[in-house]
């Protein structure tokens, strides 16, 4: 068992590399910094970090041709979309 005043495993890591839509290249991940406190879902920075790579990819990226490549493939894969979204819906609290 490792001793309690061993860094997480987690923060040892450094970030892998991530490819935003839109984009050939493959962006880092922030990796976490030791003696910073983590922010949950919600919150200020983290909407201002959302808001601020919102914008950065409608500047940058071609959003026509990614929404034509979300684009279902075939018939069978249309269904199976529609069939997993009509299950999310299930879920939810305002539409049924």
């Amino acid at each position: 068992m490792p001793p309690n005043n061993s860094v997480p495993r987690i923060l040892q890591q450094q970030g892998e590399p991530q490819q935003q839509s839109g984009s050939d290249e493959l962006q880092p991940k922030p990796a976490a910094q030791q003696g910073q406190q983590e922010m949950g879902e919600g919150s200020y920075e983290g909407t201002r970090e959302y808001n601020r790579r919102t914008q950065e990819y409608l500047k940058k990226a071609d959003v026509e041709r990614d929404a034509e490549a979300a684009k279902p493939r075939s018939e069978e894969e249309a269904r199976e979309l529609k069939q997993a979204e009509d299950e999310g819906r299930s879920h939810s609290k305002g539409e049924h």
